[in-house]
């Protein structure tokens, strides 16, 4: 099974893949850790396309993103879940990331990427940790 997390910077993507990791016993990727199949770019992007979309029926694979362009590689038959969380909740958890400051260029980048993953279909709408990682990991376990 292919399992595809995806959602804006500080929402929970990562918490949420490590779980399942464990539970499902999956290979997890983020964003473009596909590149350390291949020196060539194009390359590794072929041959970690030809791997989820032999992983839809087979071994799991979670796939975390956070690049809107990359949702291009998610195959057909993947389990699509979208994260999301309030603006102010993703600026906190990013300012914290920061050492307790965000600047001005960040929180204007912050609040232009705000929502972008929204009308992306999904099977499964993770908002503000509900459900919880254990909940997700009970549905997909019962797929």
């Amino acid at each position: 099974m292919v399992i595809a997390i995806f959602g804006e910077s500080c929402t929970g993507k990562s918490t949420l893949a490590d779980a399942l990791k464990e539970k499902l016993h999956a290979e997890v990727y983020t964003g473009k850790d596909y590149l350390r199949l291949h020196a060539n770019e194009a390359m590794a992007q072929r041959l970690f396309s030809k791997k989820l979309t032999e992983a839809v029926n087979g071994e799991h694979i979670i796939f975390v993103l956070t690049e809107a362009e990359l949702m291009k590689l998610i195959p057909s038959g993947a389990y699509r879940i979208l994260v999301t969380e309030e603006l102010d909740v993703i600026k906190a958890r990013f300012a914290s990331r920061m050492h307790g400051v965000l600047p001005p260029p960040v929180v204007a980048m912050l609040e232009r990427k705000h929502g972008r993953f929204d009308a992306e279909p999904c099977d499964l709408h993770v908002h503000a940790g509900k459900p919880s990682a254990a909940e997700v990991c009970e549905i997909l376990m019962n797929k």
